[in-house]
């Protein structure tokens, strides 16, 4: 479940004594929420139904509500299946003006208890918290699985190392071309041709947004070759475009040739889609599970070394993902995902002084994702190592 921000509003004069915790307390223990307990001004831009709705859909997800906890300055919403680290802001009428619900964070007492629980979800799931050197929970890091969008840290690490070598700068200058232009996430897509463009730009629209075009521009100027050597297993490596016009169902022939293809004939299967047209972005929405075997795989021991060696660069701390940064010297994150595949890899350097990388990846071809289930532990286990001395 994504973070919620619930700008709501307007109060008659009785509610000007509440406190911001009975005010969260009043939320999920009342019938009915009312519309007077808010802020009239926010109650415009979001009306009453869509905050009862997010706090019966936190209710019916998360389990039996338990109670309102002091957290630091804010609050956590305590429900038996997991907690919400919440804010909240109060006009002097004793009105909710500002409401955000945080990611979900499950509750557990243990890392093994984590790992039971992933182990729980239907298909396959890999999971690796490593503090420093020393592995603190592990399952199936081993085991290579599509990790949809998270791959972009291998273009990133064969990037930062042909800057390293002086082939390339940051601010080396690339020309957007037509050819280059991706589906979204990311904002490239929509931008003039010949559009001027810093590397330094595409790398961070690459992580921070997870911009598939500025990815793709990104590889088509390194060169497969070069993120190769960084992803062997990954051969021939796709760009975004590629993946969605091999998966969009004008093209089926094509995904049952490269399916059954070697390496050789796989590079010019692609070579022969590049005259392709790219699909329409509707065929990718929140539909099942298509061809997870064409994907970019990756252990999570793999994510956890490619991490290691790109966390370092200020671009990686713009997006930290599910994470508090409040609760941290620095984090770096990337996820990914598409039907059937979730990944998120975060590294972290925590205020004891050591470093964390956490890296969860689940696929199950056979149906979509409970991804609030996932988000859940996944938040649960970065808010347990925040809390280590």
């Amino acid at each position: 479940m994504k973070p919620q921000i619930l700008p709501l509003a307007q109060v008659t004069t009785q509610t000007a004594s509440i406190s911001p915790k009975a005010a969260l307390e009043r939320l999920f223990t009342s019938k009915e929420i009312q519309s007077e307990w808010f802020a009239s001004e926010f109650l415009a831009q979001f009306p009453i139904v869509q905050s009862r709705q997010i706090i019966d859909e936190l209710k019916k997800k998360l389990g039996t509500y338990q109670g309102v906890q002091n957290n630091a300055q804010d609050y956590l919403v305590v429900f038996s299946q997991a907690s919400v680290p919440t804010k909240i802001v109060l006009n002097n009428k004793g009105q909710i003006s500002g409401l955000l619900f945080e990611s979900p964070q499950a509750q557990f007492g243990s890392l093994e208890e984590v790992i039971t629980k992933f182990q729980a979800l239907p298909g396959k799931v890999s999971f690796l918290v490593q503090e420093d050197k020393t592995i603190k929970a592990a399952l199936n890091t081993k085991t290579p699985l599509a990790v949809g969008s998270a791959f972009k840290l291998s273009v990133l690490k064969a990037l930062k190392s042909e800057i390293a070598s002086g082939k390339r700068t940051w601010k080396d200058v690339v020309k957007l071309q037509s050819s280059w232009k991706s589906l979204p996430s990311g904002i490239l897509q929509t931008w003039p041709d010949e559009t001027s463009l810093t590397i330094q730009t595409l790398a961070a629209l690459m992580i921070s947004l997870s911009d598939n075009t500025a990815t793709d521009i990104l590889i088509n100027l390194l060169g497969r070759q070069s993120i190769e050597l960084v992803s062997p297993r990954n051969r021939p490596f796709l760009t975004t475009r590629e993946l969605f016009t091999l998966k969009s169902s004008r093209n089926e022939n094509f995904l049952k040739r490269y399916r059954t293809s070697n390496e050789a004939q796989r590079r010019i299967i692609l070579k022969e889609l590049s005259q392709k047209p790219l699909p329409d972005v509707n065929e990718f929405g929140r539909a099942n599970p298509v061809a997870l075997d064409v994907e970019w795989f990756f252990t999570a021991e793999e994510l956890c070394g490619l991490m290691e060696q790109v966390a370092d660069l200020p671009l990686m701390t713009i997006n930290p993902g599910i994470a508090n940064s409040k609760n941290w010297q620095r984090v770096a994150f990337k996820g990914g995902s598409e039907p059937g595949v979730l990944n998120m890899t975060t590294w972290l350097q925590g205020k004891n002084g050591k470093n964390y990388c956490v890296v969860a990846t689940w696929n199950n071809s056979d149906s979509s994702l409970e991804e609030s289930k996932f988000i859940a532990l996944y938040s649960g286990v970065l808010a347990k190592l925040a809390t280590n001395k």
